[in-house]
């Protein structure tokens, strides 16, 4: 990690006289980064990322410059961090800092003629050839007599510089003695610390919003209260979960490793053209609905269906989460059913058809006869002074993250004006977009302020698919999009998961948890229900539209539950800080079109326990076979020696082998198709 240091922000850039500053300044510095393109909102890190920071920088000629990242913290605190150069000949410059504190960051690039290294190169090359031998030491001689007067300069260094100053111009001693200042550790310190610089050039501001850890950090698990201690009756009715009867579920959630608790609406649900079973349109009289068909005449947005509780039944749902370390989120659905409030209140809010009713939602062949979508161009100031009103008010109770439902059917301006409205007010809150979308739409959300996304990952399925993904995440999206990997959801059903059997569940899981910090499951998951409605992509007997309790404790007793696997990924991502970043993957080769290989990396400084963090997964993402092949691997980008042996022990199993760049492997789909990897030796 680049050593920094404390300083004022330099000016912009050596005044010369009677020439005017151009754009592309002395030093050129350009193609900033971290930054969004046309630098309209800001980029995003959350606290404790570890953040890459990059420029290009160059001048005319052969003279060496130098380039470093000047980074201001929200309390005004700037440091300064030099930047290197990775791959000569390319110009681009980087660095990476761990950001630790929430709120607005600011930074510049400075790029300055680096004097002493221009000095030191023309003397390396020219002393020993004896070309310009004193002409050389009368240069170094001079720059460091000036750097040595440097007021700023600690009297150490100056001391320092001053004594290899005079050594240079002292031509009664022997050359060799006189070269050696070249080589002087002290004088290397003090010009990496304190450029001897010349001319110089700094960058425009760029913006980094740096959010809280949970905003890019979590282990996701939902389902639905209302199912959580339901109870059929003898008339074939039901009597719903409640809110207390849910909050018994929150202990084991918690004991396998998660940390946010995703409830879908809670609102009271609308009868008019309630669905029935499976999508129907023949709801019975006992068929609760779905609840995003939110409204009825016990209220909307802002109440709580009663056969949950009451308001202080959900506080105190809030509370017994937070006993158990769970956060809460709560559905924001912005739509309503036909018995809304709004309907009659606000017609406006909705689109009325040339024949007088109101269009319902549809997203062909698909419809939603009991949903009403918005209009938010009717009364664009009505409608967003009452969604406001109805995300303060839940935040009031306690709520602080909200997963958002079709963000992607609404106006992208309300979200960016929403979500800087409650942000900048409430700066912990949460949004989760629901953005099963275009790329250009889901990617515009994140720009906008959204502090999650889901992504496409549930339909990423075979190898090359998934090396795609992955890189797009790490490299092209990382500044503004920050994935949350559900490995399934009420709507979602894959056909992976439906004729992968129990090797499908696990494979999912693995690189749902390894692949990104944040990562989610919906209940029924860790009892492999794969059971599809004909014709859909999702469960038959949908929860969505019925009461679904599930015997957990049956499951696992027999067997028959993935929850135990759900808890030691939990718990490796707690262990394994590499895990816990989203930047850092790196795909590596198989012989095996099947395999695939990534590994994660955290360099020590940035871990928290004094040591490197890397950890290597290997998938067999076959559900249906053994597969036996050589990975390949480049070691060095987990701090192993090119051509050193390492060991690795398997998290999962507890195996360990010994591994060097090529490695065989077989992975059994019917036993352990995951090899999740730690590497030790080397200092790791």
């Amino acid at each position: 990690m680049a050593k920094s240091v404390k300083s004022k922000v330099s000016p912009p850039e050596t005044p010369l006289p009677n020439v005017p500053r151009t754009r592309a300044g002395r030093i050129p510095v350009l193609n900033l980064s971290p930054q969004l393109p046309d630098n309209l909102w800001p980029a995003k890190a959350f606290v404790g990322e570890v953040v890459p920071f990059g420029a290009t920088a160059f001048r005319e000629g052969h003279d060496r410059i130098g380039v470093t990242l000047l980074l201001t913290s929200p309390d005004g605190n700037t440091t300064e961090h030099p930047m290197t150069l990775p791959i000569p000949g390319t110009d681009r410059w980087e660095t990476q800092v761990q950001l630790g504190i929430q709120g607005r960051w600011e930074y510049r690039v400075r790029a300055y003629a680096d004097d002493f290294a221009t000095w030191e190169h023309n003397a390396s090359v020219k002393i020993p050839a004896g070309i310009d031998v004193e002409l050389m030491f009368m240069i170094g001689a001079d720059l460091l007599q000036r750097a040595s007067a440097e007021k700023t300069r600690p009297a150490a260094e100056r001391a320092v510089l001053q004594a290899a100053a005079t050594k240079l111009g002292d031509a009664s001693l022997p050359l060799p003695e006189r070269f050696c200042v070249l080589e002087d550790e002290g004088v290397h310190q003090a010009a990496r610390l304190r450029p001897l610089a010349g001319l110089q050039t700094v960058s425009e501001p760029r913006t980094i919003l740096v959010e809280r850890t949970t905003a890019g950090v979590g282990s996701w698990y939902e389902f639905f209260p209302r199912s959580e201690g339901a109870v059929r009756q003898a008339d074939g009715s039901w009597k719903s979960g409640t809110f207390k009867t849910a909050a018994r579920r929150l202990p084991e959630i918690a004991a396998m490793g998660f940390d946010v608790v995703y409830l879908p609406p809670i609102h009271p649900i609308g009868r008019a053209f309630r669905k029935g079973p499976n999508n129907t349109l023949d709801a019975g009289p006992h068929d609760p609905g779905s609840p995003w068909a939110i409204g009825s005449a016990e209220g909307g947005h802002d109440a709580i269906h009663p056969e949950l509780g009451t308001v202080k039944d959900f506080t105190d749902f809030l509370g017994r989460a937070r006993q158990s370390g769970l956060e809460v989120a709560l559905d924001l659905a912005l739509q309503a059913s036909p018995d809304h409030p709004w309907v009659t209140t606000h017609p406006e809010w909705f689109t009325t058809l040339p024949d007088g009713t109101i269009a319902y939602a549809e997203n062909p062949p698909k419809k939603y006869q009991d949903i009403y979508p918005i209009n938010f161009d009717n009364d664009p100031a009505g409608i967003r002074a009452e969604v406001l009103r109805i995300v303060r008010y839940w935040i009031s109770l306690g709520v602080l993250i909200f997963r958002v439902d079709n963000p992607h059917t609404k106006p992208l301006e309300f979200w960016e004006w929403l979500i800087a409205e409650v942000n900048a007010e409430y700066p912990d809150v949460v949004f989760l977009a629901e953005a099963f979308t275009r790329p250009a739409l889901l990617q515009g959300l994140a720009k906008v302020g959204f502090q999650q996304s889901y992504t496409y990952f549930t339909w990423r399925n075979t190898k090359l698919e998934l090396e795609e993904f992955f890189r797009s995440l790490a490299t092209e999206t990382p500044d503004f999009l920050r994935p949350n990997l559900f490995v399934n959801t009420p709507d979602i059903l894959t056909e992976y998961l439906q004729f992968g059997g129990p090797a499908a569940f696990k494979i999912r899981a693995a690189l749902a948890a390894t692949a990104a910090p944040t990562w989610g499951v919906y209940s029924g998951f860790e009892l492999y229900e794969s059971v599809a409605r004909p014709g859909a992509e999702e469960n038959i007997d949908n929860e969505k539209y019925e009461f679904r309790p599930r015997d957990y404790h049956a499951a696992e007793a027999q067997g028959r539950s993935l929850a135990p696997y759900l808890t030691l990924l939990n718990r490796v991502r707690a262990e394994h800080p590499a895990l816990r970043q989203l930047r850092n993957i790196h795909i590596h080769d198989s012989d095996d079109e099947s395999i695939i290989v990534y590994s994660k990396y955290l360099d020590a400084p940035y871990t928290g326990t004094g040591r490197p963090d890397a950890l290597i997964v290997v998938a067999n993402v076959d559900p249906h076979s053994a597969r036996e092949t050589v990975v390949h691997l480049d070691v060095t980008r987990f701090g192993v020696p090119f051509g050193a042996p390492f060991e690795v022990q398997d998290l999962i199993t507890g195996a360990t082998w010994t591994w060097s760049a090529d490695n065989y492997v077989r992975l059994d789909a019917f036993g352990e198709p995951v090899h999740i990897l730690q590497v030790r030796g080397h200092g790791l």
